[in-house]
């Protein structure tokens, strides 16, 4: 089921508030379970082929997290059961997700035949890191024993469950079990609506709006020098407000229940520096890579070499986590090596004279968003000969055209860049940074102008007249 749909918003979302509620008067534990049965039917609706898959995956990593929480066993046995758990996590996303593009790369290197096609579970990407992340917080003893309702509704949650935020454990499931989120709050439930209507808006007018010119450049054999630009730029737009729109919604929906989700997306296309971009873009996955890959790996504690292996790897992996294909490890190794730049410019020029500074801030920015549309190229296209095709295009002014449609390509697009880089974000609008605490601190005391009121009502009915009749977000296939 998508959030950007009428069953959605019309019928789903009121039927399970109104049940959660209703319950919350009456139990501090029916209203989880409800919502918990809820997630269920709410992935059943898409994927009811992989429900018992989950399930399996809540089973098997809440029984290892209760081995490393509450048995008492020796060292060797707590770091064999976190073995298992892990282990067991990657063998089922690695068969899931990756079986085929091994085949195929055995294939090409030996000449065999052997096919395999395998259906990619939905969001199994972030139920799998998730729960990987409370196995390792429970072998390091940073775990409470938790009920199994609350555990599985942290694991299901469906604002969360099919693109994110990858939640954790300590954030969200004291939320689930105070008994004062069970009661609707007026002012939560409304500010709720505002960013959901935000990102509705991002999505079915701004996202899907922007979709038709990506075509431009990925679905040409020859762009030209202008219709690669545009295409790509219009694809680095499209990404930005498809992602953006999901995350409020998210946001938006669970803050209604009063639960505080992690804000997962701050602006990145204002950063001025690749780490800068990776602490706004998908903010909740760098902190699961740093937290659990980089620094586990050694981080930057052995030296300025294995640092840069270790932010290699780190962003090698994570390309892997987006896509079983090529063109998202190379993604991830030229966000890696743009990783690398970065810091070693850092320790060469620790300190800007205070006269140059805003032009180093504002040539920092223009690279880094150069940068990232170039790694965007192979991120959308669906082979690397083709990505390398653009690239070419887009590094050949002498192949450009100028028509008609280019030109309003470019006007398009430079309305894009202007909501981007000079519009108000969400958290600007509601007055909010992130993080859970200061999310719900900050929202309660807000009180709503009646300017956003006014603002919100115009972009709730212009993204609800904006659904399309099937538009899913591009994160949905990772």
């Amino acid at each position: 089921m998508l959030f950007n749909s009428y069953p959605f918003i019309l019928l789903f979302l009121p039927v399970v508030l109104a049940g959660y509620f209703w319950l919350g008067r009456r139990s501090n534990l029916a209203p989880v379970i409800w919502l918990a049965l809820a997630s269920l039917a709410f992935y059943a609706i898409g994927s009811w082929q992989f429900v018992a898959l989950l399930l399996l995956s809540i089973a098997f990593n809440y029984g290892v997290g209760h081995l490393l929480i509450v048995a008492k066993l020796t060292p060797p046995q707590r770091k064999a059961a976190l073995a298992l758990g892990v282990v067991g996590d990657l063998l089922v996303l690695g068969v899931f997700k990756y079986a085929g593009f091994a085949a195929d790369n055995i294939n090409a290197l030996f000449g065999t035949h052997a096919a395999v096609h395998i259906l990619l579970p939905v969001g199994i990407s972030f139920y799998t890191f998730t729960q990987i992340a409370f196995l390792v917080d429970a072998y390091r003893g940073q775990v409470a024993a938790y009920a199994l309702p609350h555990y599985a509704v942290f694991v299901t949650y469906f604002p969360h469950l099919i693109a994110g935020p990858i939640l954790h454990h300590k954030d969200m499931i004291p939320q689930f079990e105070r008994e004062e989120s069970k009661h609707p709050d007026p002012h939560l439930m409304l500010c709720g609506i505002i960013i959901f209507a935000i990102g509705l808006f991002k999505k079915t007018c701004l996202a899907d709006g922007i979709q038709p010119l990506v075509a431009l450049a990925f679905d040409a054999r020859a762009p030209s020098f202008d219709q690669a630009w545009c295409g790509v730029l219009a694809y680095t737009f499209q990404l930005y407000f498809d992602f953006s729109g999901y995350s409020d919604m998210a946001v938006g929906i669970s803050l209604m229940f009063g639960i505080f989700l992690p804000v997962n997306f701050n602006s990145p296309y204002k950063a001025t520096s690749i780490v800068e971009f990776w602490r706004r873009w998908h903010m909740t996955l760098s902190q699961f890579l740093r937290d659990y890959l980089y620094i586990p790996l050694g981080g930057n504690r052995h030296g300025r070499v294995l640092r840069y292996v270790n932010l290699l790897i780190t962003m090698l992996l994570g390309g892997l986590w987006h896509g079983a294909a090529w063109t998202f490890v190379i993604w991830g190794a030229l966000h890696g090596a743009y990783l690398c730049v970065n810091h070693a410019f850092n320790a060469l020029v620790p300190n800007v004279p205070a006269i140059l500074a805003r032009p180093v801030r504002f040539a920092g920015a223009v690279l880094t968003f150069l940068a990232v549309v170039v790694a965007w190229v192979f991120f959308r296209a669906e082979r690397v000969d083709w990505a390398l095709r653009i690239l070419h295009a887009m590094a050949d002014p002498a192949t450009i055209v100028f028509g008609r449609e280019e030109i309003a390509a470019l006007v398009m697009i430079s309305i894009y860049a202007a909501l981007v880089w000079l519009a108000p974000n969400t958290q600007a609008i509601m007055g909010y940074d992130h993080g859970n605490r200061q999310v719900g601190e900050t929202l309660r005391a807000e009180r709503m102008r009646p300017l956003v009121l006014y603002g919100a009502s115009l972009v709730l009915a212009l993204g609800i007249l904006g659904i399309q009749s099937h538009s899913e977000f591009i994160y949905f296939r990772f």
